[in-house]
């Protein structure tokens, strides 16, 4: 008998090893510009055999030997067909061109085109276009990156006029923003009238809710992935937009004998100008400014290189009484590497700075702060046969946080010269993941991240008694700073703390059949960075801090499931998703916390854990004239911090208690209408619940003093969110081999003009002595007019 199956094992072998595989591979890029373009889908007509393109556009395919017809399919874009024999290894580059008609550049899709999304393993994922972005009604004028994920279901704002976000009940520094694979830590201009994404230079938008690659870390809600565009290679080209307040010029072609091609593009605000013609704010000056660069160049068929940066500034004065200065610096210099059929690789050389300047006129006071980290990675992609590929690489991360130096800025100033200890960490990530069609149903998607984070030395920490920084005071009912002891000096050459986590990652695709799946996955993610801010909103103020001896890092466990479908030749899609998030060492601070200007951020802040889960429903109407979503979420957010080891009863006496990211209900409606060649339409429909936050729920006098007694943390709400926004664009008549292409584009925000509380104050009035409550708004309507031109 063991003679018998020894005999069916090694004829099974040899009929393996007999069939001979071969692989084609390749680079898919648009016929016009010669971008190269992410998501392409790649397979072999009538079998299970297929590949996406990466973000470098290059695909890899392994099949047996035989005569196959390969599709290359792209949404918006004319699908190929070619018949391939394949029995050799075989190189073969695809140019595609855009469809006719464009009304599917509208279209927002998952992280691949409608045909393969039902299979694909990975959820809670979601990919726009810029021409999508560019067709969505934004404020003065200026399309969003931030605004416009901010209609996706699950990602809601921090309030109006703010630039960050939150992903499924998480905090803004939960979220990891990169702008071609470098940190962006502020990314807002204007204070939040716009985002530091300038959509004339961005090339695609991921944003990854959950489910999050196994090479991504230190981030626990989500990551956004913005790429710039490479460069036109084909030919040179203007793009630009002439606004109210605003205007912005991209400039693209290529260079090397079309070796290679480089990208330049620049904005620029001048609201400033027109201050002086108002009496109140005549020397009030608010400004922006940002420039993106990139470049590429062909060594040869296996080698490129780019070289990428970005640099963005705020400029900001009250009345020479207020000066604020802060901005954004980035550069990426990457080498791609194609070793073989099947190795792809990418080596990247990464820095990233963000800083801010405070100047206090009126007290004589100069603050500047920064934080920079200097990153180095290497990823790889394996395409090991038909049924599994590999993702794998590693990562170094150095920082090196400024906290701040307070100078006087005169010699009679009373403010005497301060600088806080500047801290240091490095952050290393090793990874692998793979993706594995088990049968032709069932597709899994798993990995391994392995996280180190050492908090390093070179500065002077302070012990406290029982090693306790806060402790509670029961008498008068709070906490407060434990007593110090002494110092300890670490050099640079010493490691203060050192944390190290798996981070495992998994995801299952079941296809019930060809226009539905099911999808279920868990993933484990660590951050090391926190962000010190008692406001809800990202402002330039705000101090990141390293985990380290008194502040530990963030852990999350994320569990999402569920279930897909395309209707109607793919010309609508429902997506439904639940999940459960929860995230231990979530700090919070103490009732009167001071965050600025101080070396012992460890005596405001207690330790606590965090939870959110919901239900998510986005239902796309693809095709036609008509497009568009429909997004809803159901959500709950929610913290919980004890006393720990400091004792005492902890916030909101140890109950759960509402995040400031928390709503209830969220509902974004997105609609877009090409009536003909001349005009198309857009709006916008948004409904929120109101933000949590504390009101005052009595008063008491004492000797003399009114003093106010508050409710729970959190416990209250804002008013309702809502506002409808809405555009037109006009293209004039124009011949279709004309080289310049202008557009209008008119539009209205916050069309009926609703007065949306962004925050809501109570005092007593003077006169009267009664007590009342201030509620303040940022936008009413706004009107706007922007003029678009390509050449």
């Amino acid at each position: 008998m063991k003679h018998i199956f020894l005999g069916i094992c090694l004829a099974f072998s040899a009929i393996l090893f007999a069939q001979e595989t071969y692989t084609v591979r390749g680079i898919i890029k648009d016929t016009k510009n010669g971008e190269t373009l992410l998501g392409a889908s790649v397979f072999l007509k009538g079998t299970t055999n297929g590949s996406m393109s990466n973000e470098y556009g290059f695909f890899s395919i392994t099949a047996p030997k035989g005569t196959y017809t390969l599709v290359v399919s792209y949404l918006g874009y004319e699908e190929i067909t070619r018949e391939i024999i394949l029995d050799v290894d075989q190189t073969l580059n695809f140019e595609i061109k855009e469809l006719s008609t464009q009304l599917d550049e509208v279209v927002i899709v998952a992280d691949e085109p409608e045909r393969v999304n039902i299979r694909k393993p990975q959820m809670s994922v979601t990919k726009l276009n810029a021409a999508t972005i560019k067709q969505m009604p934004a404020v003065l004028g200026e399309v969003d990156v931030i605004k416009s994920i901010q209609m996706l279901p699950g990602v809601t704002n921090n309030g109006e006029g703010t630039g960050g976000f939150n992903v499924r009940g998480g905090a803004a520094d939960q979220n990891l923003v990169l702008l071609d694979e470098a940190i962006i830590y502020n990314t807002s201009h204007f204070f939040g009238f716009f985002s530091v994404f300038n959509n004339d230079a961005i090339k695609d938008i991921k944003l990854y809710k959950g489910d999050i690659p196994a090479k991504f870390g230190g981030r626990v809600s989500s990551v956004l992935d913005v790429r710039q565009k490479d460069g036109n290679s084909k030919d040179f080209a203007l793009t630009g937009g002439v606004g109210l307040i605003s205007s912005r010029l991209t400039a693209e072609a290529p260079v090397f004998k079309d070796k290679g091609s480089f990208l330049v593009a620049g904005r620029t605000s001048y609201a400033h100008l027109f201050m002086p013609a108002i009496e109140e704010v005549k020397d009030d000056k608010i400004s922006f400014y940002d420039l993106n660069l990139k470049t590429n160049y062909e060594i040869n068929e296996n080698n490129r290189i780019y070289l990428s940066g970005y640099f963005g500034r705020d400029i900001f004065d009250l009345s020479n009484i207020v000066k604020n200065r802060y901005g954004n610096m980035s550069g990426n210099l990457r080498w791609n590497h194609i070793f073989n059929d099947k190795l792809f690789s990418n080596l990247s050389l990464i820095y990233s700075k963000y800083d801010y300047q405070v100047i206090l006129d009126f007290v004589q006071l100069d603050w500047i702060a920064d934080i920079k980290n200097y990153n180095l990675k290497y990823d790889f992609k394996y395409y090991l046969n038909e049924k599994i590929k590999l993702d794998f690489g590693l990562s170094g991360i150095l920082y090196n946080l400024n906290p701040g130096e307070v100078k006087p800025t005169d010699e009679n100033s009373p403010i005497n010269y301060l600088k806080l200890e500047q801290k240091r960490a490095f952050e290393s990530g090793l990874y692998i993941s793979a993706e594995h069609k088990i049968t032709n149903k069932l597709t899994a998607q798993y990995g391994l991240r392995y996280s180190r984070f050492s908090r390093l030395g070179g500065q002077n920490l302070t012990n406290y008694v029982n090693d306790q920084p806060v402790v509670y005071n029961s008498q008068l009912g709070i906490y407060e700073e434990g007593e110090e002891t002494s110092e300890t000096f670490y050099k640079k050459s010493e490691s203060i703390k050192t944390f190290n986590n798996f981070e495992p990652r998994l995801g299952l695709s079941y296809q019930l059949n060809e226009s539905s799946s099911v999808k279920a996955s868990y993933t484990k993610s660590s951050q090391y960075l926190h962000l010190l801010s008692n406001t809800t909103a990202v402002t330039p103020l705000d101090v990141w801090t390293p985990s380290g001896k008194y502040i530990k890092p963030q852990l999350s466990n994320q569990y999402a499931i569920g279930y897909y479908k395309n209707f109607k030749d793919n010309t609508y899609s429902l997506e439904v998703e639940g999940y459960y998030k929860k995230i231990k060492n979530r700090i919070d601070y103490v009732d009167g916390s001071n965050l600025i200007g101080t070396n012992t951020i460890e005596t405001e802040i207690l330790n606590g854990k965090a939870r959110a889960y919901g239900l998510e429903i986005l239902l796309r109407k693809n095709k036609g004239k008509f497009t568009g979503w429909l997004a809803y979420t159901l959500s709950k957010s929610e913290q919980k911090t004890l006393g720990g080891k400091a004792g005492g009863p902890g916030i909101n006496k140890g109950n759960w208690y509402n995040t400031p990211y928390d709503r209830t209900h969220d509902i974004s409606l997105t609609g877009m209408y090409k009536l003909n060649d001349k005009w198309s339409f857009s709006g916008n429909l948004v409904f929120q619940t109101g933000r949590p936050v504390t009101y005052p729920n009595g008063q008491y006098e004492y000797e003399g003093l009114s003093i106010a007694s508050f409710s729970g943390r959190n416990e209250n709400r804002l008013p309702a969110y809502h506002r409808l926004d809405i555009s037109a664009t006009y293209k004039p008549n124009r011949k279709p081999d004309r080289r310049w292409k202008g557009e209008w584009v008119f539009g209205v925000y916050n069309a009926y003009n609703r007065k949306n509380a962004a925050s809501i104050s109570f005092g007593q009035n003077e006169e009267t002595g009664q007590n009342e409550a201030t509620r303040i708004s940022i936008f009413g309507i706004i009107p706007s007019i922007t003029y678009n031109f390509k050449f």
